[in-house]
């Protein structure tokens, strides 16, 4: 080895001897090639919760990392995951969908945009065969892969399958699995810039002892799975339902056609955790899956100037007027309108967050009664 000083290795070699051990790179400058870095993101569907995943920039689902989107039930979780496959699909991402609910219908996929000649669908028996076949894929593919687990709450392991129905002869079974799956994971889905997306549910949580009414109002909800996953995960993504009279989208003729949903940032680390937005998802009509632009709306309303029924925007001297109803049509025919709104928002959401101005409240909460 070349020696830069007499009795000392340089790091180049150092990090040359350390790979050649490991026999793969697991040594880096940090300076050239940071292999924690997130490179690419997936657009999740919603243009305002790209805009809230990662600070200072537009973000998404994290390519290379584990994110969690979980929620409470009918709260678009299936909904947005479909949207992310066909977002990744159209980025030359591979999709492997596992599926332990059997509730998967490809006309839904392919209304949310998916294709589905290029869409792996797997049915899952359980915990331990979801975590073997993506360890067998990324050993057998260099190509880049996103999977979605829909879901983590309903996959039983063999053991929970093979054995009765008492609930406490298999306590804490997952999550030991789990535990020592993630662990063998992470880094090889790292190395591969594979996407692990993990569908989980939302529920009550009920403590006990004396500092239990405490707990629950502050932490009203958990997902199942175990600690080894909180740590896991990058992001967290929540989804529960909007406590307003206005919970559904209703057709002109008062039919439900989709649901109000509010989205909470659980747990970043791209510096954005607790953030919040809020959109509708379509469910009842032939086009399917978040009204992006409509929430744009929610989104900006704050920065604009009312008057009665009519707001004013203003960006870089131009403005326009509009009644709040006419926003989406306004923003479909007019190009100029909606590119300075697309611009304004990136401005707003993005980085005057990044910049912490304005209040904290602008970008912590969208929904005052929930």
């Amino acid at each position: 080895m070349a020696k830069t000083k007499a009795g000392r290795v340089s790091m180049d070699d150092l990090r040359a001897m350390i790979n050649k051990k490991a026999g793969r790179d697991v040594a880096h400058d940090l300076r050239e090639d940071n292999p924690t870095e997130v490179k690419e993101w997936i657009p999740t569907g919603s243009r305002w919760l790209d805009s809230i995943i990662c600070k200072g920039k537009l973000g998404g689902i994290p390519v290379g990392k584990v994110t969690e989107l979980a929620g409470l039930e009918a709260t678009g979780k299936s909904f947005l995951a479909a949207q992310v496959a066909a977002n990744a699909q159209k980025m030359g991402i591979g999709v492997v969908y596992f599926d332990s609910e059997s509730a998967i219908d490809p006309t839904f996929l392919e209304k949310a945009g998916c294709d589905l000649s290029s869409l792996m669908y797997i049915q899952t028996p359980s915990v331990e065969f979801v975590l073997e076949t993506i360890e067998d894929i990324l050993a057998a593919s260099s190509d880049k892969m996103l999977f979605i687990w829909d879901s983590l709450a309903f996959t039983p392991s063999i053991s929970d399958v093979e054995g009765d129905f008492n609930p406490q002869s298999s306590v804490a079974t997952k999550a030991r699995i789990l535990a020592k799956g993630m662990s063998k994971l992470i880094v090889p889905l790292a190395d591969k810039q594979a996407t692990f997306l993990v569908l989980n549910q939302l529920k009550t949580n009920i403590p006990q002892g004396p500092m239990a009414r405490q707990i629950a109002m502050t932490t009203p909800y958990i997902t199942p799975g175990g600690k080894a996953m909180h740590y896991s995960y990058s992001l967290r993504i929540w989804l529960t339902g909007r406590k307003s009279k206005k919970a559904f989208v209703d057709d002109e003729n008062g039919f439900r056609i989709g649901s109000e949903v509010k989205v909470k940032l659980e747990k970043s680390r791209f510096g954005t955790q607790g953030r919040t937005c809020a959109f509708r998802i379509l469910w009842g009509t032939d086009k399917i899956g978040v009204q992006d632009e409509e929430s744009w709306f929610d989104a900006l309303k704050g920065f604009m100037q009312v008057a009665g029924s009519w707001y004013t925007f203003e960006h870089k001297g131009y403005t326009k007027k509009f009644q709040p109803t006419k926003w989406a049509e306004t923003l479909e025919k007019d190009p100029e309108f909606k590119q300075h709104v697309i611009e304004f928002m990136d401005e707003v959401v993005v980085q005057k967050f990044d910049k912490r101005e304005g209040e904290a409240s602008d970008f912590y909460e969208v929904d005052k009664a929930s």
